[in-house]
C-alpha cells in the first residue's frame, strides 16, 4: 500500500517544560501501559489452542502507547513511562496473578520496553513506518523470550511452542497497529504542544 509522504520529525527539543505539564502529558501513556499489561497477565493463562493464548493480541498494544509516546514526547518521556508502567504494572499484576507471572510480566515489559524505545530512536528519521515496526519486532523478541522463560520454564507447559505462537501473534500485530499509529500522527502535535512550548 502506498501513502502520501508523511513528516517525520526527530525527538522533540527546546525550554524545560514545566513539571506539572510534563507529568499531565504523561498520565494518559502511563495508566493506558497499566491497563493492558494487567489485562495481558490474566489473558496469557487462557489458551486458545497449544501455541497460542489471548494475551498475544492485547500485550502488543504497549509498543503503540510506546511509540506514540517517543514520537510525541521524546524517549526521555518515553523511558519514564516505561519505568512507572513497569511499577504500577507489577504491583497491580501481583494482586491479579500468580506471583511468577507478574514478576515475569514486569521483566519482560522493562527490557522490552527499553529495547523499543531505543530502536524506535534509532529509526525515527525514516519512512513514518519503519520506527514504529523495527521498533515492535525486536522487542516483540525480547518480551516473548524474556516472560515465557521467566515465567513457565521448568513447568508442564509445553512454554515452546506457546512463545513461538505468541511471538507469531505479536509480529503480526506489529503490522496491524501500523495503522492506529498512522492515523494518530497528525494528532501528535497537539499532545506535545503544551508539553514543549514553542518559542514567538
Amino acid at each position: 500500500m502506498t501513502h502520501a509522504p508523511h513528516p517525520t520529525p526527530p525527538a522533540p527539543s527546546g525550554p524545560p517544560r514545566p513539571a506539572a505539564a510534563a507529568w499531565r502529558a504523561l498520565a494518559l501513556p502511563v495508566l493506558a501501559m497499566a491497563a493492558v499489561i494487567v489485562l495481558s497477565n490474566v489473558l496469557v493463562q487462557h489458551e486458545i489452542n497449544a501455541w497460542l493464548t489471548w494475551g498475544a493480541f492485547s500485550y502488543p498494544l504497549v509498543f503503540l502507547v510506546s511509540d506514540l509516546t517517543n514520537r510525541a514526547l521524546g524517549p526521555q518521556s518515553a523511558r519514564r513511562v516505561a519505568w512507572i508502567g513497569f511499577a504500577i504494572a507489577v504491583a497491580v499484576s501481583l494482586a491479579l496473578a500468580p506471583w511468577r507471572i507478574a514478576l515475569a510480566s514486569g521483566a519482560a515489559f522493562l527490557f522490552s520496553q527499553l529495547m523499543d524505545v531505543a530502536v524506535f530512536n534509532r529509526w525515527r528519521q525514516a519512512s513514518w513506518w519503519k520506527a514504529p515496526l523495527v521498533g515492535s519486532l525486536v522487542a516483540s523478541v525480547v518480551d516473548t523470550g524474556v516472560f515465557f522463560f521467566l515465567a513457565f520454564a521448568g513447568s508442564d507447559m509445553n512454554w515452546l511452542q506457546l512463545a513461538a505462537g505468541d511471538l507469531g501473534v505479536k509480529a503480526l500485530m506489529a503490522v496491524v497497529l501500523l495503522a492506529p499509529y498512522r492515523a494518530l500522527l497528525p494528532r501528535l502535535q497537539t499532545w506535545a504542544a503544551p508539553s514543549y512550548p514553542t518559542a514567538s
